[in-house]
Parts: C-alpha cells; structure tokens; sequence
C-alpha cells in the first residue's frame, strides 16, 4: 500500500484553500495523463501537480494513505515514480514533493481538474518543453 506524509504545513495550504474534503490527486505532470498540460520527454518523473477534483476518478484509484486524513490519489502510472519514502511538504512558499532518495520536484503545483479539461476541450495541448 503506498503511504505519503504530508507535513503540518502543507496541511495548513490545503485547509486555507479549502481542499481537506475534496478528492485529490497526485501526478506525474508529464504529459500523459488526462490532467496534464506539461510534459515532454525530459520532464518525465520531474514535474508533479496536485489535481483538485469534486468527485474521485476510477483512473486514478490508488489511494496513497497518509496520516493527515487527506483524500488523495493516483495512479499505477504514476507510481512509477513515487518511492519510499514519500514526502509533500510546503515550506519557503513552495510544495515540495521528496522521496527517502531524493528531492523529487520542489515547485508542485496545485490545479483545479475541471480547468484543464475545459482547456483541453478549447483545442490546448500539453505544452512540449523538448530536451
């Protein structure tokens, strides 16, 4: 079962931006998945949002247990790249996101799912920053 901890204060963002009952999502902002608009071949792994959505989506139904009581989620996908270890935390005005290994990504993001949709939907693609 995959586990994460999430520090006090990240807890605190959550709960200034009243996101403690929503469904969360954790994920590899790639590219690839329905949620993402970066992405390109040397982000892969690198970059990580947060995924706000009303309800829980069946493609992202790994939940990654924690002791904050946060609903949050992702996907065997992005797995991948989510070790022992896992760690979101906020601290010099920053989401940062580390593993037992290493610093995974210390600029996370936050967005609303239905806002990408809707961009995608308008004709925007994932934005490719190449290598």
């Amino acid at each position: 079962m995959a586990t994460i901890t999430i520090t006090n204060s990240m807890k605190t963002v959550l709960s200034k931006q009243r996101l403690l009952n929503k469904a969360l999502l954790l994920i590899a902002d790639d590219g690839g998945g329905q949620y993402s608009l970066h992405g390109g071949a040397c982000t892969i792994g690198a970059n990580f949002t947060i995924v706000v959505l009303d309800q829980p989506d069946a493609h992202y139904s790994v939940p990654l247990n924690n002791d904050a009581g946060i609903n949050l989620f992702t996907s065997g996908y992005d797995l991948n790249f989510l070790e022992a270890g896992l760690k979101l935390n906020y601290q010099n005005n920053s989401i940062i996101l580390s593993d037992d290994a290493e610093l995974l990504d210390s600029t996370v993001q936050i967005t609303k799912g239905a806002d990408v949709i809707k961009a995608f939907k308008s004709g925007m693609t994932p934005l490719d920053y190449g290598c």
